[in-house]
């Protein structure tokens, strides 16, 4: 049974019981992963993980850490955020607010923030897992078409103009749908290696 995590009395999920992986997202074409996600792998609440952020801001550039659009929180998960009508009200009973990713720098900067053995330990099997994302990915590479890349291609230069009209909505979507689903999964890989693609 895993430990308590002795600054926030909650128990870190214990990772032998679930796949990393899953939990990888790709977003903006980076592999990132949710605050909500990383929270309960360190056996944090979501807001006093943030708070520790906030606290080292200048350690979170964008490129370590960014708060998503209502359109990029993955599909499969918007049933549980809720944000913030302008008079003030919210909609919905889960979270009020958009949820921050954090890319694979981030992790790791995170893990420098939070400190102690827990963190240590979760974060070396964070990495692992975006590396075997990477691996995956590469491995891969193979089955996506020259179409398929000319398409996304063409849509990510669409909504980059898009961005620098209105910087806070954004057309690039990652559709997640049922993990259960063979199908859906293997069309979200392949988004990520197409993403890839287009990186490098």
């Amino acid at each position: 049974m895993a430990e308590a995590n002795p600054k926030t009395e909650m128990v870190p999920v214990d990772l032998r019981e679930m796949s990393l992986e899953s939990l990888v997202y790709t977003i903006r074409g980076q592999q990132v992963m949710l605050d909500s996600d990383l929270a309960t792998i360190y056996g944090y609440e979501v807001k006093r993980l943030n708070e520790q952020v906030k606290r080292n801001k200048e350690r979170f550039p964008e490129d370590f850490m960014f708060r998503l659009t209502e359109d990029e929180i993955p599909i499969s998960l918007r049933s549980q955020f809720a944000t913030l009508n302008e008079d003030g009200n919210k909609r919905g009973a889960h979270r009020k607010y958009l949820p921050y990713a954090f890319t694979e720098q981030g992790v790791n900067m995170l893990a420098t923030v939070l400190k102690g053995e827990i963190a240590v330990r979760q974060s070396i099997a964070i990495m692992r897992a975006f590396r075997e994302m990477r691996h995956f990915i590469q491995q891969n590479l193979q089955f996506v078409t020259k179409d398929e890349l000319k398409i996304l291609r063409e849509t990510m230069e669409e909504s980059s103009h898009k961005i620098s009209i209105r910087q806070d909505k954004t057309e690039i979507r990652q559709d997640e749908t049922d993990a259960k689903s063979k199908q859906s999964m293997r069309v979200s890989r392949k988004s990520m290696i197409i993403s890839y693609l287009i990186l490098n």
